[in-house]
């Protein structure tokens, strides 16, 4: 809800004056003990604060979820198991699970998308990671393209698609293995690269580790780099250089 919106309910009798002081004392966070739920975010950074579910008790998460519905604040969260969804599902209506990229979503204020974000993977196992990043970058307003099992080990497939990959305000590179593909994207496109390592290979991968440091020490100019696995940090970064450019 925004400011906007808040003001018009106060004026026709949607919201009384008691629930709008509740409101409005949480208008910066919104203190439940066990956690301090940032409300003001999305205010200060243009960007709503995003539920991290792994780890977190029910109780706790159940509580958290039911702070954004009541306000009527869209909701992210990531990292989420379906056993937490279905538990969630009992208290809230609509919520929407992926469970491919683990996330659990309910948009009551429809985004404007806007600019266009690139994300591409080497191979079809690192798409979990991909489609956290997808899910994340569209909520937040950008729209997106993927490109799929692109990886170097058979170059005409990214080659294929390079064109099209271009034309990406922020191009997400994601990968397991040795981690090249962001490497080899960054040195045929002149856009900002957000490379993503992943946890998919073999024991010398070291859960990502491998392609990690591959990242870190490439030749090519321009690349980013995220923790292993982080689809979402990933899409929070390339979110912002698109609103930039969208915004210039």
């Amino acid at each position: 809800m925004n400011d906007r919106e808040f003001l018009e309910g106060i004026k026709n009798g949607a919201m009384s004056i008691e629930d709008g002081l509740e409101y409005m004392k949480d208008s910066n966070y919104k203190d439940l003990g066990f956690a301090k739920i940032d409300f003001d975010r999305k205010k200060r950074r243009h960007l709503p604060e995003v539920i991290f579910a792994q780890s977190k008790s029910d109780e706790h998460l159940i509580a958290i979820f039911k702070s954004f519905f009541e306000r009527k604040e869209n909701i992210l969260a990531t990292r989420a198991r379906k056993e937490q969804f279905e538990l969630l599902a009992k208290e809230m209506d609509n919520l929407i699970y992926d469970e491919l990229s683990r996330t659990i979503r309910l948009e009551f204020e429809k985004i404007e998308k806007k600019g266009n974000i690139a994300i591409c993977c080497g191979g079809t196992s690192d798409i979990p990671v991909c489609e956290e990043a997808r899910i994340t970058a569209e909520f937040f307003g950008a729209n997106v393209t993927t490109f799929y099992d692109i990886g170097v080990s058979a170059l005409k497939r990214l080659l294929s698609s390079i064109d099209e990959i271009k034309k990406a305000n922020v191009i997400i590179a994601v990968a397991g293995m040795e981690g090249a593909l962001s490497t080899v994207i960054a040195g045929l496109c002149d856009k900002p690269i957000i490379a993503v390592p992943t946890s998919v290979g073999y024991g010398a991968n070291f859960n990502g580790l491998a392609p990690l440091l591959t990242m870190i020490n490439s030749c090519s100019e321009g690349i980013n780099i995220v923790n292993i696995d982080n689809g979402y940090g990933a899409a929070y970064n390339a979110v912002q250089i698109n609103r930039l450019i969208e915004k210039y």
